[in-house]
């Protein structure tokens, strides 16, 4: 799935306001981390996550496998936060940052 810049820009938007949902620690990709992702992504499609090492290089490798693992697509990183995006099949209103947030 390939995204417009102007797509990109509108994500940019809407998850300038969001929290980290998921956050890597120390741990890395556990396993209940990526259940968590799975979980986060299904009922929000677009979030945040915080990659806590300090090294650039590792957290980069980090947004890059859970990417990967979860299908999801980056929109931005800036430091150690993440805005990442997985369209779900049938996304709930209530939970889905996409559809709260139509103008």
């Amino acid at each position: 799935m390939s995204l417009s810049p102007e797509q990109r820009r509108e994500y940019r938007a809407i998850a300038h306001n969001l929290k980290p949902v998921i956050i890597v620690g120390d741990k890395g990709l556990s396993e209940g981390l990526q259940e968590e992702l799975e979980r986060a992504l299904n009922d929000h499609e677009l979030i945040k996550i915080k990659v806590a090492n300090q090294d650039r290089e590792a957290r980069q490798e980090a947004i890059a496998a859970l990417c990967e693992s979860s299908g999801a697509e980056l929109i931005q990183s800036i430091g150690k936060i993440a805005v990442i995006l997985r369209r779900a099949k049938k996304p709930n209103p209530k939970l889905s940052n996409l559809l709260r947030h139509k103008h």
